[in-house]
């Protein structure tokens, strides 16, 4: 069924698809039975993505006019608007992945992600990726990310289905998170 969506690089018309679609998985709208299934816990605003989408950052799959999936993918400078971006920036001079020498010039934050529910499970998050992986890699070798704790399906679905590497965990605001690498040079297996 998701084999032959179409992916893209998001354009400024994609706005209001992306929110209708944040809407849908943010957290502070969903139950603790819902939140059980994934979500995301970043709202962005109509200037936020139109920044991203200029940025080239923003990377979606569309089931005919209507967005189903999205990953963000930007430079620190562009997440560093948040709090939480700025506090993970300062654990970067004690973080180990592969060979790197982690910075905010060679790496970028991925994420959030978001799939509509009636498409997961099915190889989108891989499809989707390779497609963000391969535009983003023309800048970038080095991917972070972090996942809250309790956020377990989005957890397995990095480590298991993409294998990205846990490197470390933090504690912010009364939250724990995981914060995960990824070589951009691998292609999603």
């Amino acid at each position: 069924m998701t084999q032959n969506l179409p992916l893209a690089v998001a354009n400024l018309e994609d706005i209001e698809g992306v929110l209708a679609l944040q809407e849908l998985y943010l957290v502070s709208n969903l139950s603790e039975e819902e939140k059980k299934f994934g979500f995301v816990t970043t709202p962005f605003t109509i200037e936020q993505l139109t920044e991203v989408i200029n940025q080239g950052g923003l990377f979606l799959a569309k089931d005919g006019d209507r967005i189903i999936a999205y990953i963000f993918a930007a430079g620190w400078d562009f997440f560093s608007q948040w709090p939480i971006f700025s506090y993970m920036i300062t654990l970067f001079p004690d973080l180990n992945f592969s060979n790197f020498d982690i910075n905010t010039t060679n790496s970028f934050q991925y994420g959030p992600i978001c799939i509509d529910k009636k498409y997961r499970g099915q190889g989108l998050i891989n499809k989707l990726f390779e497609f963000m992986r391969i535009h983003m890699l023309k800048k970038y070798p080095l991917s972070l990310t972090f996942i809250n704790k309790t956020n377990i399906p989005s957890t397995k679905a990095h480590t298991e289905k993409l294998q990205w590497t846990i490197i470390s965990d933090f504690e912010f605001n009364n939250n724990n998170y995981y914060i995960l690498a990824y070589d951009m040079k691998e292609p999603v297996r």
